[in-house]
């Protein structure tokens, strides 16, 4: 059977001892971390903190996923109408990539459906299916898989205008399949 990525909710502040057990067992897992600018104590320093709390995410065959359920600080897997979340490799990817470009992001739980259209600027998104828009300082960065968007500020003399095919971008998660109303998707995006 084929590996995909799951999402695991942990018990709050244990991501990191539920990573580290799972490497253990030889599982393979990703815990995103945010690298946090920021004054402490009079000083300057720098701080990984969790990018979703109480979530960490697993890479393992359908078979396997009750025995992630017996892991010590693991809740349970995160569902979408009655199924796991699956998250596409693309997603994983661009979740790296962006933590690795970028610091101080932000996560916004939404909706997506039609409406996201309306609240969030995807100009870019209607014209080439790309997933990251840059506005206003800012770089967004939509997970369809999860419904969040990411985001991090910028400085302007730091952005490079980049082909939209050089962005993360695939056939299947073109606008129209992306933003149909919710009521519409089977199993939140799948594949």
């Amino acid at each position: 059977m084929e590996k995909q990525w799951y999402v695991v909710y942990t018990k709050p502040r244990t991501e990191k001892k539920v990573s580290e057990i799972l490497t253990r067992k030889k599982v393979e897992n990703y815990f995103p971390l945010n690298r946090m600018a920021g004054d402490w104590n009079s000083n300057k320093k720098m701080m990984e903190v969790p990018l979703f709390a109480c979530y960490i995410f697993v890479r393992t065959a359908v078979r396997q996923l009750s025995e992630l359920k017996k892991v010590n600080g693991v809740v349970n897997l995160v569902y979408w109408l009655g199924k796991p979340v699956i998250v596409d490799d693309l997603e994983i990817g661009m979740i790296k990539n962006f933590l690795s470009d970028y610091i101080n992001v932000t996560t916004k739980k939404v909706r997506l459906g039609i409406d996201t259209l309306r609240k969030f600027d995807t100009s870019i998104v209607e014209q080439d299916g790309s997933l990251m828009t840059v506005k206003n300082k800012k770089v967004h960065m939509v997970l369809p898989s999860l419904g969040y968007i990411m985001t991090a500020e910028i400085e302007t003399s730091n952005v490079r205008i980049i082909p939209s095919s050089n962005l993360t971008r695939r056939s299947k998660l073109m606008p129209a399949k992306l933003f149909n109303p919710v009521h519409g998707f089977s199993n939140f995006f799948k594949n």
